[in-house]
């Protein structure tokens, strides 16, 4: 099934966009797409696998109809795009049922993985990564036991949903009969057998922070992202910062230094910028609101609130007889 880099490239670049297509149309192109370079295997009436071969790197990632349609150029996966443009592998999970069946659970998807390790699949190559987010980091971090020495990347995971770890998570009421105590079950445990792992989430999302302090192995980094919200991940794509994210995981030079790199851009997207000030008050810490506001008037100058904001600032300073460039000689 080995294909050139080129090759895959090519055939990534050639395809139609399929964000718009009904569910069961939507698997027939990834299929389509998948079969003469890897192939594709519906493991339940909810969960497939796409693999695309082009050792000796492999990114394993999780994804789900829901969440590659809305947020892709195309509306094909991710992970799967992200390995095609950069020549390697890619082992791609799917979920295109319902959201309460995000999380990956099931025999079918057990049994799939059973399969892998018996056959030595992910012995083949050189280097693994997992990848996911929310839900699907869950998934990533649970499932990566399965490739010892490799590297997990999950960005605001849930640890578990187990009722007698979890009960202060109340976000997700469709999981309260799933089991998370069977096989693959608690995501900390799961990595043991990872190189590395780093959990990327929000300290003021409340319950992505006490998940994340669940993952306290000395070889798991958790990496605060503060001012991203309650989806990292799509703010991290907004920003261009998950492919260098991951191309740096794939090279084994992920570090704290290439992940603040990677979220360079963040001072120029909107709704991280928002939160940041959501955070300021103009009476009670008016520099750093003018300051902030400023910048953002600088490229959006039709940006009402941060003129409201820095109006309101300016009007504190004046108050006070200081001015910006005051503070900024200082």
């Amino acid at each position: 099934m080995s294909n050139s880099g080129t090759d895959l490239e090519k055939a990534a670049r050639a395809l139609e966009d399929i964000s718009d297509l009904p569910r069961d149309e939507w698997c027939e192109e990834i299929e389509a797409f998948c079969d003469p370079l890897g192939y594709y295997e519906p493991l339940s009436a909810s969960h497939s696998a796409a693999f695309l071969d082009e050792k000796p790197r492999l990114l394993v990632s999780f994804d789900t109809y829901e969440r590659t349609t809305e947020r892709t150029q195309k509306g094909y996966p991710q992970g799967m795009m992200l390995a095609a443009h950069n020549g390697w592998s890619s082992l791609t999970l799917i979920n295109h049922g319902s959201d309460a069946e995000s999380w990956f659970r099931g025999p079918e998807i057990y049994r799939y993985f059973d399969r892998l390790v018996d056959d030595g699949f992910f012995e083949d190559f050189d280097q693994v990564v997992f990848y996911g987010a929310g839900p699907c980091g869950y998934a990533a971090a649970a499932y990566s036991v399965v490739a010892p020495g490799a590297t997990v990347i999950a960005v605001a995971p849930q640890a578990t949903l187990e009722g007698r770890l979890s009960s202060w998570d109340t976000r997700f009421p469709g999981t309260r009969h799933m089991d998370f105590t069977s096989r693959y079950g608690f995501a900390p445990d799961m990595l043991d057998g990872a190189e590395k792992a780093y959990v990327l989430y929000d300290p003021k999302v409340t319950e992505d922070a006490m998940h994340a302090a669940l993952f306290h192995q000395p070889h798991v980094t958790r990496m605060p992202l503060r001012h991203f919200g309650s989806d990292p991940e799509y703010e991290m794509m907004e920003m261009g910062a998950l492919s260098p994210l991951l191309i740096a995981a794939m090279e084994g030079r992920l570090d704290q230094r290439a992940v603040t790199r990677a979220m360079r851009n963040r001072r120029k997207n909107t709704g991280y910028m928002r939160r940041v000030l959501a955070d300021l008050s103009p009476t009670e810490r008016p520099v750093l609101t003018a300051l902030l506001c400023r910048h953002v008037l600088k490229k959006h100058k039709s940006a009402t609130r941060f003129r409201r904001a820095y109006e309101a600032a300016k009007a504190k300073l004046d108050e006070r007889g200081i001015t910006l460039a005051q503070k900024e000689d200082a």
